[in-house]
C-alpha cells in the first residue's frame, strides 16, 4: 500500500545471490533485475504457514510462493532453472534464519549422537560456481542441453512417487501373472518417463543443414536414434544433474574428535526450521 506509515519497518534484503544459470536459460519476463545480485529477503510469518502447508509442499505450489515471496526479483518461480533453485532455496534460509544450520548424526566412530553446525554459506558458494554442460558434440550433430525448469523437475519428482508407490502395492499381489502384468506396465511407464525427461534435457540438435527446436521432432529422434547416441545423452544428463547434488561436508564429532560426514537434506519441512 502507498504511503504506508510504517513502511520503513517493512523486511529488507538479507543477502545478495548470482543465478549460476545467469539466467539464460530462463523465459523473458522470469527474472527481472541483475541476476548476479539477487536481493533475497527472510520468510514473512505468512510464507512460514505456507512452507507447512501439506497440500502446497507436495504440489510444489508453497515453494513457487515463497521463493517469489522472498526474491521478488524472480515473477515466476515456476520457470526457474533447477541450477538456481537449491541456491535460491539455502540464501532464504540464511536470510531468515542466519548462515549456522544444526544437524544432529551419530558418530561413526564413537556412536554418540551429537549436533554439527554446517556454514550454509559454503551452500551458496558451491551451488554459485556450479557449471552446466549445454553442448554434447556427437560425431555431424551438435545437441544442446538444458536445464529442467523447477515446475517440470518437481512434476518428475511427483509422477517418480506415484510410479513407485505403484511398484510397491503390485510386489504384494497374490497373483503372481497379474502381478507380472502389472509390473512390465510400469516399466513401459518409467521407460517412457524417463525418455520424456531426456528428451526435455534438449534444447536443440543442429545437424550438418538444420537447427531443429521443435519437440515432436526431438521426442521421435530419441525414439529412434542408435543405442551409443542415446547413451551419451544420457551420460550428460547424469553428470549434469550429479553436478547440483549437495555436497558433504565433514566435521569433527565433538565427543570424539574423529571426522564425520555430513550431509544435509534440502527437505522443505526440515530445512526452515530455526537451528
Amino acid at each position: 500500500m502507498a504511503n504506508n506509515p510504517l513502511a520503513q519497518h517493512f523486511r529488507q534484503p538479507k543477502i545478495f545471490v548470482r543465478l549460476p544459470s545467469q539466467g539464460i536459460y530462463s523465459k523473458p519476463g522470469t527474472i527481472a533485475g541483475d541476476v548476479n545480485a539477487i536481493p533475497v529477503y527472510g520468510m514473512t510469518g505468512m510464507d512460514e504457514i505456507i512452507m507447512k502447508t501439506p497440500d502446497a509442499l507436495l504440489t510444489g505450489e508453497s515453494n513457487i510462493r515463497v521463493i517469489e515471496s522472498c526474491c521478488p526479483s524472480i515473477k515466476n518461480a515456476k520457470e526457474l532453472s533447477v541450477i538456481d533453485t537449491d541456491l535460491i532455496f539455502t540464501a532464504i534460509r540464511i536470510a531468515t534464519f542466519g548462515s549456522n544450520m544444526e544437524v544432529e548424526k551419530t558418530c561413526k566412530h564413537c556412536g554418540e549422537l551429537s549436533d554439527y553446525t554446517v556454514d550454509l554459506n559454503r551452500l551458496v558458494e558451491h551451488f554459485s560456481n556450479v557449471k552446466f554442460a549445454n553442448e554434447l558434440v556427437l560425431d555431424d550433430l551438435v545437441i544442446k542441453m538444458q536445464p529442467l525448469t523447477y515446475e517440470q523437475s518437481n512434476d518428475f519428482g511427483m509422477r517418480n512417487f506415484q510410479l513407485q508407490q505403484k511398484f510397491s502395492q503390485a510386489q504384494q499381489l497374490e497373483d503372481e501373472k497379474e502381478q507380472q502384468r502389472i509390473l512390465n506396465s510400469l516399466f513401459d511407464e518409467l521407460g517412457r518417463m524417463q525418455n520424456e525427461l531426456y528428451s526435455l534435457s534438449i534444447e536443440s540438435v543442429q545437424t550438418a543443414k538444420i537447427n531443429v527446436t521443435e519437440r515432436a521432432y526431438i521426442d521421435e529422434w530419441l525414439a529412434n536414434c542408435d543405442r551409443s547416441v542415446f547413451a551419451r545423452i544420457k551420460d550428460q544428463f547424469e553428470k549434469n544433474r550429479d553436478l547440483l547434488m549437495i555436497p558433504t561436508f565433514t566435521l569433527e564429532c565433538s565427543n570424539c574428535h574423529e571426522a564425520n560426514d555430513i550431509t544435509i537434506t534440502m527437505d522443505q519441512t526440515t530445512f526452515f526450521e530455526p537451528a
